[in-house]
């Protein structure tokens, strides 16, 4: 088993790299679906809680339309698929103990902006 120092960047698979970066923006996507539709999958009346530890109201929700349905399902499966390819690939058996978590961690993170500028920008 190989160990990553905590300094270096590991040298990600092209394909383990691409599976992270679709997981990120499937699941962006999702949020997004999520926040716009209505908060009940049913029609539902709306309601006020005021008596228990903390308020809650909610309007009536008009539910999903069948195509919204579909469309949650289908970017719900797709962040499993991704999941699951990402977090049982084979890169990860060349690593152990705390060296998974940290690279684990770091691909997370391995699409996010530098916070150094680029040179060739200027």
């Amino acid at each position: 088993m190989t160990s990553v120092p905590p300094s270096a960047s590991p040298d990600f698979p092209s394909d383990l790299l691409a599976a992270q970066e679709e997981l990120h923006q499937v699941r962006s996507e999702l949020l997004a679906l999520l926040k716009r539709l209505p908060w009940s999958v049913a029609p539902l009346d709306g309601f006020s809680d005021t008596g228990g530890w903390r308020s809650v109201e909610r309007p009536a929700s008009p539910g999903w339309t069948p195509d919204e349905q579909a469309e949650v399902e289908k970017l719900r499966a797709r962040e499993r698929e991704l999941a699951v390819i990402v977090t049982c690939h084979q890169y990860w058996e060349q690593l152990s103990g705390p060296d998974v978590v940290t690279a684990r961690a770091r691909l997370k993170h391995a699409h996010d902006p530098t916070e150094e500028p680029d040179p060739a920008d200027h």
